[in-house]
């Protein structure tokens, strides 16, 4: 392990010992974290993900999770460009070598971004970010309750709900279940941004992969804490309904606005950027 996760997650809870790190089940953010190779995460997450490579193949899995972290990495410059300094990033996992803060603030150094998740070992990492960068904040929260994340002070404090916002909700909502009211909560979530505010998402599919694969992968984290559901296109599609999709609109990842940084190709996601109008 790269560090004392029980250590660092009790400092970050204010120094409760007793942090739940829910290490007997998988999290989605420590797989995550383990797919793109870094070393925060535990012996149920990586027996959890190598599920996934056995149902996948490893080369599958590598090639989705770096597709999807290309387009997030493309749409935070493109919305930094077009002027937004603003980013709320849901679900954002572990942070990791060119994460939205950096590259926002490449752009403008005086982007705000808030982080959100629901795993505490990312607050833990959060409290590394505000010791050297003040625009930038991560909470424990839940996508499932949005008016704990709206309404917190830290990200109040970051962020003017009066002004434009990204909300970013990559490789999030295929973890939020039909019974969860996906599209109600993302709804709410852009019903507190005024016009000119984005959405960015991004979503595993039932259109273009092997059912079979589909099925193995499901099973896979079907015991973690947050289990995985694909959907067909049609389905993500009216996650972005009445919002005006920025060119190319809603294709795969490594279709929107590609550049030159060598983005894996598959048929494995949907991914889109659309303004409130």
């Amino acid at each position: 392990m790269g560090w004392n996760f029980k250590s660092a997650v009790s400092e970050a809870d204010g120094g409760d010992p007793n942090a739940d790190l829910r290490t007997d089940r998988p999290t989605p953010a420590r797989m995550y974290d383990f797919f793109l190779g870094g070393k925060d995460n535990f012996e149920v997450d990586r027996t959890a993900a190598a599920a996934v490579d056995a149902a996948l193949g490893k080369t599958m899995t590598f090639d989705i999770v770096w597709e999807n972290r290309r387009f997030l990495q493309r749409a935070t410059r493109w919305l930094a460009n077009a002027g937004i300094d603003q980013f709320l990033d849901i679900g954002t996992g572990l942070p990791t070598q060119g994460n939205v803060h950096e590259i926002a603030q490449q752009v403008n150094p005086d982007a705000r971004v808030v982080y959100v998740d629901n795993d505490p070992i990312v607050l833990a990492h959060g409290r590394a970010l505000l010791a050297t960068n003040k625009t930038t904040t991560i909470i424990t929260a839940d996508a499932r309750e949005p008016r704990s994340i709206l309404d917190h002070p830290d990200a109040g404090a970051l962020i003017d709900f009066s002004r434009p916002v990204a909300v970013l909700s990559v490789a999030l909502f295929h973890f939020i279940q039909d019974d969860e009211r996906p599209h109600e909560l993302l709804t709410e979530f852009m019903s507190a941004v005024p016009a000119g505010s984005f959405l960015t998402l991004s979503h595993l599919t039932t259109d273009g992969p092997p059912a079979e694969g589909v099925a193995r992968t499901e099973a896979a984290y079907k015991n973690a804490t947050s289990p995985i559901i694909f959907r067909p296109r049609a389905a993500i599609e009216d996650f972005f309904s009445g919002l005006d999709p920025v060119e190319p609109g809603i294709v795969r990842p490594w279709q929107w606005n590609p550049g030159d940084d060598d983005s894996p190709r598959t048929d494995w996601l949907f991914a889109g950027v659309a303004r409130k109008p």
